[in-house]
């Protein structure tokens, strides 16, 4: 099995429309109403499902269309999640996407390493077990996003084995807490449990605290929000930037890898959010408004909100809406369905219902999978921007 590629270079309803590629025409001045926005969801979820699912009945997708020389016969775990993650936010809106649903969920558990990695703590791995493949090493950004999917679940249906298993999860990412006080800037979690990387990132730290502050918020455990708080404080300490953005992450020598990267805004917003909601502390939701306040002028007032993969975007904006659930606000809503609507327009062929983001006229099945996202929560009522990460 080859490396798993750096996530910072890659840059009708219900099933019947599934087997549809074709969508309806854009309109570009309209902002996309429920209706609209669940059409465009289920015709790209087809387009999807057509070009990029394995033929062999594992639920599983490949890593892109067409397929480069030296591609795995399936995805990694990243894209797949962002997979898994598309039929979920479907079934908000639309409950005959559940069998679609499950079907996804099955496959995730493809990736599952029962016997641990180098914590001993099962997780899943980069890459599928036997006997869809040889597995590979263990992210923990990776396992926290299926995390918050699982508490996503437990929320909306109330599903007992999802919850258990966001509890699995966050054993595992706890586990990954650096306690070496000998490191510059002791304490994070680590990016990964591969021996090729030390680094400690914001996209390994602030989804766990959010797992963590979900975990608590459901079971009332103190354990949790301790946790949450210790993840949390970290990253603000050594990669909040001076502009109140959040930088990458660090490395075992203190030095600071400081590209600012979508989602590595939108999970602090949420995870301060959700402090607030938890301590009633009001600081939190002044945190949470200016790191918003700070990312749209970067991103959308600024004009780089597409030098950003449109995957760390999907993230981005979900986290926005929790905080626009509590402020009643309508603002980055609107910049959503404004950055929907142009690469629908711009960006997806009508012919295949793909979307393509270079000129090499590929499309990787997380690239779908986030506008997949971003479509299918436009459609979500309002009432429901509650239960996002």
């Amino acid at each position: 099995m080859s490396p798993r590629p750096s996530r910072r270079v890659m840059i009708g309803s219900g099933l019947a429309a599934l087997t549809a590629t074709a969508a309806a025409p854009a309109h570009a001045a309209e902002r996309p109403g429920s209706a609209r926005a669940l059409s465009r969801a289920t015709a790209l979820y087809a387009a999807l499902r057509k070009h990029l699912d394995a033929t062999d009945g594992s639920g599983l997708v490949r890593e892109q269309v067409p397929a480069a020389v030296g591609d795995n016969p399936y995805s990694y775990e990243w894209p797949f999640s962002q997979v898994h993650i598309a039929a979920l936010d479907l079934t908000v809106v639309d409950r005959e996407f559940e069998p679609e649903l499950a079907r996804r969920a099955a496959a995730q558990e493809h990736y599952w390493n029962a016997g641990g990695g180098t914590t001993k703590l099962p997780g899943y791995a980069s890459y599928p077990v036997a006997p869809y493949g040889a597995g590979g090493d263990m992210f923990y950004d990776d396992n926290e996003w299926v995390g918050l999917a699982k508490v996503q679940r437990y929320l909306q249906t109330g599903d007992a084995a999802a919850l258990a298993r966001a509890k699995e999860i966050f054993a595992l990412v706890r586990s990954g807490w650096d306690t070496d006080s000998g490191h510059a800037a002791p304490g994070g979690v680590f990016w990964t449990q591969a021996e090729w990387s030390q680094d400690r990132n914001t996209v390994s730290n602030m989804p766990g605290a959010q797992l963590a502050l979900r975990l608590h918020q459901i079971t009332g455990e103190a354990g949790y929000l301790d946790w949450a708080r210790r993840f949390h404080d970290w990253t603000n300490t050594h990669l909040r930037s001076p502009n109140g953005l959040y930088w990458d992450h660090l490395d075992l020598r203190g030095t600071i890898e400081k590209t600012l990267w979508s989602y590595n805004q939108g999970v602090p917003v949420g995870v301060a959010v959700l402090l607030y909601q938890v301590t009633r502390d009001r600081a939190y939701l002044r945190r949470a408004e200016q790191v918003a306040a700070a990312a749209y002028a970067y991103y959308v007032t600024q004009g780089r909100l597409f030098t950003q993969p449109v995957y760390f975007n999907s993230i981005f904006f979900k986290n926005l809406l929790l905080l626009e659930s509590v402020t009643g606000k309508d603002t980055y809503h609107r910049a959503m369905a404004d950055y929907a609507d142009r690469v629908w327009d711009t960006m997806r062929d009508p012919a295949t219902g793909l979307v393509h983001f270079d000129s090499s006229g590929g499309t990787q099945a997380i690239q779908q999978a986030a506008l997949v996202q971003l479509y299918a929560v436009l459609a979500w009522p309002r009432a429901k921007w509650r239960i996002l990460y």
